[in-house]
């Protein structure tokens, strides 16, 4: 609980200060004395930005209107107002008439305004889109079933596994091509070619039990037999991989 200082008594402890402020205050400048015409418009205004007059503070300005259009209902048009969000905090009348309306209903009257306002429309509410649904996951890749040859590749033979990988349980004669998407296998000697990952899989690899082939290749990467011969693990049992831009031989 504050308490006051033995200086302050009840009366002079300061309870409230004005303060000068700029506040936002939507004005409806009315043109023709036509209550059923402002609500019709209005209604169509309000369906374009219903936010805009949700609760809105308003100055109703009946300086504007000429001197030939009568008397204003000013309670039906404050009902109208209201009806459509539009608070009214006063109005801005020149007319005594107007004045007088005003007074009868104990509603503030501002002065006829001499600056030049700047029409507002609010700005229609675009609706947000709906998210689009999520893609369907991709199907998943056809496996294709792994070639295996059981009998020796002659030279001259060109053997293909498209999609998957190759594997010869036999030899493979000089001259002899292998070729696959995927792994190479050869359980024998490996005289001819062999070529893995030819659509560019840099994880392919080639598996011999006894290397000594024409050329070995993964991904476009290649080696012939002059190079492979004066690798210290030719003529054994080895796997050849990809690094980089480099074959890697291994043992097996």
């Amino acid at each position: 609980m504050q308490t006051m200082s033995p200086t302050q008594s009840p009366d002079s402890a300061p309870v409230f200060q004005l303060k000068g402020s700029m506040l936002a205050i939507t004005v409806l400048e009315l043109a023709q004395n036509n209550l059923e015409g402002l609500d019709r418009q209005l209604a169509a205004k309000v369906a374009q930005a219903p936010n805009f007059f949700s609760n809105t503070p308003l100055v109703l300005a009946l300086d504007k209107l000429p001197a030939g259009e009568g008397a204003v209902d000013l309670p039906g048009l404050m009902r109208i107002c209201r009806h459509h969000g539009l608070r009214t905090l006063a109005i801005r009348a020149s007319r005594i008439e107007d004045i007088a309306a005003a007074i009868a209903i104990d509603l503030p009257v501002l002065p006829p305004s001499g600056a030049r306002e700047r029409p507002v429309e609010p700005e229609p509410e675009v609706k947000k889109p709906e998210p689009a649904p999520a893609p369907p996951p991709p199907p998943e890749p056809a496996i294709k079933p792994t070639k295996i040859i059981t009998t020796p590749v002659r030279g001259g033979q060109q053997i293909y596994a498209q999609g998957g990988d190759l594997v010869v349980v036999s030899s493979v004669s000089p001259g002899a091509e292998l070729l696959a998407d995927g792994n190479i296998h050869v359980y024998g000697a490996m005289r001819g070619r062999a070529l893995a990952g030819i659509k560019g899989n840099t994880r392919a690899r080639i598996f011999c039990q006894q290397l000594t082939a024409e050329m070995v290749s993964i991904a476009g990467q290649y080696k012939v037999s002059e190079d492979l011969r004066r690798d210290p693990l030719w003529g054994t049992g080895v796997q050849i991989s990809l690094s980089g831009d480099v074959l890697n031989i291994t043992r097996l």
